[in-house]
């Protein structure tokens, strides 16, 4: 049983890994392509990116193996003759049952251990990548921008020699108003070999330009505007363009809760929720120590004695209705205006608490994600060992549509209690536990109707069922007529 499972998770553990990475590539996509990235650079991200996946690849895996394992047994009838020869079901997946649960293990240290690591590399490289330059290749037929502060037209283009012809240059680094256009019969770019700046070598063309600004304003007066007119047999331009990678500081990303374990986890939601009770106990002291009159009140040590133990009493009806009509709508503007500023305190004060309760959600979230991976590992074994006992189907054909569909179920089911969690509409164990709660009693539903030889995708089984209880429709049609 063991040769038999293992050697099926393998595969199909390295076909999900395959799956997943290439929609994970294709998401960043336009971080990668052309922008001449080395293949030890790509390397990397791909081995960071295969990392990043293990957690989605690792539950489907056990599922579609487990199924594929148990469908076989069921389709050649082993599982039928270890069943005749006394061995039940759960004695069959007992040996199944210990290596997922080793296998879930080796999902929690990884999750813990290994995955904050690889999580900070992969996001550096990505961040490095997309502030990386874009390789330069100048298409034929259309403006290109990919050289900061030029557009070049090229009309044809030589990819053996790399020759440019008819070539037009709208040079922007002045300011628009100040753009120098340049034509050329053929011409060259290339970089240098610091790789940090951009050549342009253009052979027999001319340059217009116009008049600095500062000569503009002189001759305001002039309906027109002089230029300078400039031709060339060759001529050498020089454009910064750094094409170097430059790396990202992983060092920022440290505070990141995808880049820590449960210790740190625990240590960073508790000091943020010290600090964030701290500053809320700051803020509601200031307000209780204000009266909504703006009088401060006195602090005890200042009454007397006999002062202390008395209670204030102020009756501000009386008070008001003493007031002339011009002095009550000043004090009303006034009172309004005082309101209208606690208001927006205490708006103020709630946005720097919620940025401590967003932090400390995050933290939450990814602690118990690391929970929730090793978990998902032993509800997949139980959902589909069974399954395949059931249908007693194997190979690739009805267990991939079966594991695929109960995959998608529980990835939108955990995508919704995430973002509940995210969101703080529940709590962030509810959402982060929501698709083990759902996915734990099918399990256990499938695995008692396989123990006890259930027919719970037999057709002859729901066809019987059906006919019987269209009979009893019938039955209950008949006397309902007769009365």
């Amino acid at each position: 049983m063991l040769k038999n499972f293992l050697g099926l998770f393998l595969a199909t553990f390295f076909i999900c890994i395959f799956i997943l990475l290439m929609q994970f590539v294709w998401m960043h996509v336009k971080d990668l392509v052309g922008k001449g990235v080395e293949l030890s650079v790509l390397a990397e991200f791909f081995v960071y990116a295969v990392a990043s996946v293990v957690p989605l690849a690792l539950p489907l895996a056990i599922l579609l193996a487990s199924l594929i394992s148990f469908g076989n047994l069921g389709e050649k009838f082993e599982l039928t003759a270890m069943k005749a020869a006394g061995i039940s079901l759960f004695r069959i997946m007992r040996p199944l049952a210990i290596a997922v649960a080793g296998i879930s293990v080796g999902a929690f240290f990884f999750s813990n251990n290994v995955l904050p690591e690889s999580q900070t590399k992969l996001w550096a490289l990505i961040f490095s990548l997309r502030q990386k330059s874009p390789e330069l290749d100048s298409p034929v037929g259309e403006f290109y921008d990919g050289i900061s502060g030029c557009n070049v037209y090229v009309r044809q283009k030589d990819s053996k020699t790399g020759m440019l012809y008819n070539i037009m240059i709208y040079d922007l680094s002045e300011g628009f108003q100040n753009a120098t256009v340049i034509v050329a019969d053929s011409g060259k770019i290339q970089v240098t070999k610091d790789k940090k700046h951009l050549q342009l070598t253009l052979y027999s063309g001319e340059s217009f330009e116009n008049i600095k600004q500062k000569q503009q304003r002189a001759t305001k007066t002039q309906k027109n505007i002089p230029y300078r007119r400039e031709t060339f047999e060759k001529k050498t331009l020089l454009r910064d363009f750094d094409s170097e990678l430059s790396r990202y500081d992983e060092s920022i990303l440290q505070d990141q809760h995808v880049a820590k374990d449960v210790v740190e986890l625990i240590h960073s939601i508790d000091s943020v929720n010290a600090l964030a009770h701290e500053k809320s106990m700051q803020q509601s002291d200031k307000l209780v120590k204000k009266s909504y009159f703006g009088r401060e009140r006195l602090n005890e040590r200042e009454l007397s004695p006999v002062m202390a133990d008395e209670q204030w009493h102020y009756d501000v009806d009386s008070l008001y209705a003493q007031f002339k009509i011009d002095q009550r709508r000043q004090v009303a503007k006034i009172t309004l205006e005082r309101v209208r500023a606690q208001r927006d305190q205490i708006e103020y004060n709630t946005l720097l608490l919620e940025e401590h309760k967003r932090y400390v959600r995050k933290h939450e979230i990814e602690l118990h994600r690391k929970f929730t991976l090793a978990f998902a590992c032993l509800i997949f074994f139980f959902i589909g060992a069974p399954l395949g006992a059931i249908i007693r189907k194997g190979g690739l054909g009805a267990p991939v549509v079966i594991s695929v569909v109960m995959f998608i179920i529980y990835y939108i089911i955990d995508n919704t209690g995430y973002k509940m969690a995210r969101e703080a509409i529940w709590p962030c164990w509810a959402g982060m536990w929501l698709s083990s709660f759902a996915l734990l009693p099918v399990g256990v539903f499938l695995t008692y109707k396989a123990a006890t030889d259930s027919g719970l995708f037999n057709p002859e089984v729901w066809m019987k069922v059906i006919e019987k209880s269209w009979n009893e429709i019938k039955k209950l049609w008949t006397k309902y007529k007769k009365h």
